[in-house]
């Protein structure tokens, strides 16, 4: 059955239906990654988009029940050059198109995806539909539709649950947050308690823990501005790591700013330099806002990091309080796992404040 994929500005791809028989509509976005589709479909971080994968086969692994980093997918669609209809892992339980049908999320496939990426890196992301034919009303209903701004709510959990550990405990606040970040923490024996965005500074000490966590999500972090008091208040009183999402709430919270980027970073492959030390590690990256480096020097913070091609602010540290963040995913699930030394960091200074504040507590 054909299939169309309706951009903002009137242009129309043809193709064939994938997945769900449904109408979407969402901001378009294309990811570089050559693997990991089944881990880039359930990050929430794509809330309300559509995906344009650009290797050219995508499913050929099937589907796995291990695989997921959320339950219940919110990408609005999917866009592809060819679906594999056979898969060649022992793992797999279903096809691409079969999940996408069960999970009801529509897609397209026999598309020029180079074509349709080149447009997006000249044009910039944009609004677009999947439609079973494209028309006018078609067209003037994308251009009407205003897109959500509120992703974060139907992302990130309602109510706190635990992830038991023996190990230090770490309050994850949820912002759209991947499974990934869970499993590196209790990885290092985390006891770990993930929260609501809305949670207060108040109910995370009161939960008592040696170190927070402000996970990745979707949307303009701006949207998230109720989150901001938390955080400045939470990083006086106990380590704080933010990534991806939580790096840019970090970063407004202590007076920086953010904006909308062209087309984004979507891939497995950015190149990100620690200033330090010259350190360049590969990193999986998923976000379509930045925080300004010119906002920078009127804060207390730290430029750490930076992306070698568009020198993108990629990680931040606090001149004064054990808080940083870093823009890319060191859990890398998927992608390299070059980066992945920044959570034995966030372990080393959770500890490094426990024996700091068990000595200030002996000689008071």
């Amino acid at each position: 059955m054909a299939r169309d994929l309706v951009l903002a500005d009137g242009t129309v791809f043809t193709g064939e239906a994938l997945g769900a028989d449904i109408e979407h509509i969402g901001e378009l976005v294309f990811n570089t990654g050559m693997s990991g589709y089944q881990e880039t479909l359930t990050d929430q971080s794509y809330n309300g988009q559509i995906i344009v994968f650009t290797y050219p086969l995508i499913g050929n692994a099937g589907i796995n029940r291990d695989d997921f980093e959320t339950i219940t997918p919110t990408v609005q669609g999917v866009v592809v050059r060819e679906a594999a209809t056979v898969t060649g892992n022992w793992r797999s339980e279903m096809t691409l198109d079969e999940y996408l049908k069960e999970v009801g999320v529509p897609g397209i496939q026999g598309v020029d995806t180079r074509a349709l990426t080149k447009k997006i890196r000249t044009a910039g992301t944009m609004k677009a539909m999947l439609v079973d034919h494209a028309d006018s009303a078609a067209l003037a209903r994308l251009q009407t539709t205003q897109l959500p701004t509120n992703q974060v709510s139907t992302s990130a959990t309602p109510m706190p649950f635990p992830v038991p550990g023996t190990g230090k405990k770490v309050v994850v606040v949820d912002f759209g947050f991947k499974q990934s970040i869970l499993r590196e923490l209790t990885k290092r024996d985390c006891n770990v308690i993930v929260v609501p965005p809305t949670t207060t500074a108040a109910q995370i000490a009161h939960l008592d823990p040696d170190g927070v966590m402000l996970s990745n999500g979707p949307g303009d972090p701006k949207s998230v501005d109720y989150a901001l008091p938390m955080i400045r208040e939470i990083e006086q009183k106990m380590p704080l790591f933010g990534i991806c999402l939580g790096h840019q709430l970090f970063a407004l919270a202590n007076g920086a700013d953010t904006f909308k980027m062209k087309f984004g970073h979507r891939g497995f492959n950015h190149p990100v330099r620690e200033i330090a030390t010259g350190r360049i590690d590969f990193t999986s990256q998923n976000h379509g806002y930045a925080v300004s480096p010119d906002s920078i020097d009127q804060t207390r913070l730290l430029i750490t990091h930076e992306e070698i091609n568009d020198h993108t602010v990629e990680g931040l540290r606090h001149k004064e309080y054990a808080a940083f963040s870093v823009q890319f995913h060191p859990d890398a699930n998927p992608g390299p796992h070059d980066a992945n030394h920044l959570f034995d960091d966030f372990m080393d200074m959770m500890t490094t404040f426990q024996q700091q504040r068990k000595e200030v507590a002996t000689h008071a």
